[in-house]
């Protein structure tokens, strides 16, 4: 998958330069489109406030991580390696925050991460992480059928779908604002 935004040129550079797998730039430039889908719907009054160059830098980085690992743990790793090449504080947050729906300190200790909170808590790191749920990856998804992926991987009781879900209305409100 090409991407037609020239703007996005630095950091695909930057991703083709740390090695990053190609089918990982594919993905990286589907879920930037997601997600400037969803900024372009914000009703006018959502809208302010949301900075648009960082969900579509965040989108573009999200998966930095997977240079190194395609584990989980990509999130940790992406951000380590964002603090490295001296990346904005607000874009190493939707680094490390994107995964899943957003996962709690509990549940990263258990899964073996660095026991923190990886909840996603502006509204860039929710676009940013809600627009990775709906791709597959360079497919986009609706959020019925995302939601339906998520139940198969993670179970139909898992606590991630009730924050997925949760994401889900949280944006459209912001949509439906007047």
């Amino acid at each position: 998958m090409k991407t037609n935004n020239s703007d996005d040129g630095q950091e695909i550079e930057l991703l083709k330069r740390i090695k990053c797998p190609s089918n990982v730039i594919d993905h990286a430039v589907a879920v930037k489109l997601k997600a400037m889908d969803v900024v372009s719907s914000l009703a006018e009054d959502a809208a302010i406030g949301v900075d648009v160059e960082l969900v579509r830098r965040g989108a573009l980085l999200h998966d930095i991580g997977r240079s190194i690992t395609h584990r989980l743990d990509h999130a940790v790793e992406g951000a380590r390696l964002a603090r490295e090449l001296g990346l904005d504080e607000a874009l190493i947050g939707i680094i490390e925050r994107h995964i899943g729906s957003g996962i709690t300190k509990d549940e990263a200790a258990s899964l073996g991460l660095p026991a923190m909170d990886y909840l996603p808590a502006t509204r860039e790191e929710k676009i940013v992480s809600y627009a990775d749920s709906l791709t597959n990856h360079t497919t986009h998804l609706t959020f019925e059928d995302a939601f339906e992926r998520l139940s198969r991987l993670l179970g139909k009781d898992h606590a991630a779908l009730g924050r997925f879900r949760a994401m889900h209305e949280e944006i459209l409100s912001w949509m439906r604002r007047n």
